[in-house]
């Protein structure tokens, strides 16, 4: 792995102002995204993974969202202490976003070739004629066929995985360091959806840059990610490598992810299901906020916030859960299991 993280976040907090009271839907968040790795972001919806995307790229509207504190350290710069007009010229140029659902992100009103070559006049100063080579250049490489036939086609007349492919063709107009990807392959079938997985890791082993990848899908966290965060309820409750978390799935959110996945079971009948729902954030409990769902749940869970734990001798393997703090109440609940 490389040394130096190309993008290091340091207790990422966001608030919304909710009537007369400001909630986190971003609590105190921290990684490192590596060059040529894949960091994967995954949760149920609703536990603040696409909201730390938009807070990373400061795209949250004020208001009603407050200003994110701690930092996000890119190039040695904080993105969060700049002028909206410096983050202008890192936002899509350096670091750029493949959105979930290209039917909305792209403009019906215009062809496919016209909106690129914007993106390619605003980030790469490219006109005419270079511009339409560079933006033929962008849809071959993202295998789109025909691409001087497709380039005057609307977003309509294009299927869901051409239109994802010209997505993924925007974002990489300016060659960027960073690509986030919010959820890419959700609206798509199965088949579609292992071509662009390959078409991103294809393309980021070319370019060695890095990529967020944000996903509920634990399969895909599988296939594509070198690194995995699993956020519940606004916050990171466990992270570690992918081969690690898959081998040692230690809170028991990410247990129950895992056990819930339709793979792990020959019936649906059988099919485990974590009860409850993600509460949202103005109604976010005291204590664990996984508490209410958590079959292993002791009463501090209900009262105070774990710290995270270090899992086993991997020492970047960490929990966000009293299971882990050695106490005798919490080693008999191991010891029992749950699921």
């Amino acid at each position: 792995m490389p040394n130096k993280p190309i993008l290091t976040v340091r207790n990422l907090t966001t608030r919304l102002q909710i009537g007369n009271q400001p909630v986190a839907v971003v609590d105190d968040l921290s990684f490192d995204l590596f060059p040529g790795k894949t960091l994967a972001l995954v949760g149920e919806s609703g536990c603040g993974k696409s909201l730390t995307a938009l807070s990373l790229l400061r795209l949250l509207p004020t208001p009603p969202a407050l200003p994110s504190t701690g930092e996000v350290i890119y190039n040695e710069i904080n993105l969060l202490s700049l002028t909206e007009k410096e983050m202008r010229r890192i936002r899509g140029k350096k670091i750029s976003m493949i959105f979930q659902d290209p039917s909305s992100a792209l403009n019906p009103v215009y062809t496919i070739g016209s909106q690129l070559m914007e993106i390619v006049g605003l980030h790469l100063n490219l006109y005419g004629e270079e511009a339409f080579a560079r933006t033929i250049e962008l849809l071959t490489e993202v295998g789109i066929p025909s691409p001087k036939e497709r380039f005057l086609d609307y977003p309509h007349q294009l299927s869901g995985g051409m239109r994802q492919r010209v997505m993924i063709a925007m974002a990489l107009i300016s060659e960027p360091d960073i690509l986030i990807a919010d959820e890419p392959t959700t609206a798509l079938d199965v088949t579609i959806q292992g071509q662009i997985l390959t078409l991103i890791r294809s393309i980021q082993q070319k370019r060695g840059m890095a990529v967020l990848l944000i996903t509920h899908d634990m399969g895909i966290v599988s296939e594509i990610a070198d690194d995995v965060i699993v956020m519940y309820a606004a916050q990171a409750v466990e992270s570690a490598d992918v081969i690690t978390l898959f081998d040692q799935m230690s809170h028991p959110y990410t247990q129950g992810l895992f056990a819930s996945s339709p793979s792990r079971h020959k019936s649906k009948e059988h099919l485990y299901s974590i009860k409850g729902t993600v509460p949202p954030p103005s109604l976010f409990p005291s204590g664990c906020h996984f508490h209410p769902r958590c079959p292993y749940a002791m009463e501090r869970c209900k009262q105070v916030s774990p710290p995270e734990f270090k899992i086993g001798t991997n020492q970047q393997h960490y929990a966000k859960c009293w299971l882990y703090d050695g106490s005798e109440e919490s080693s008999e609940k191991l010891r029992k299991g749950a699921l």
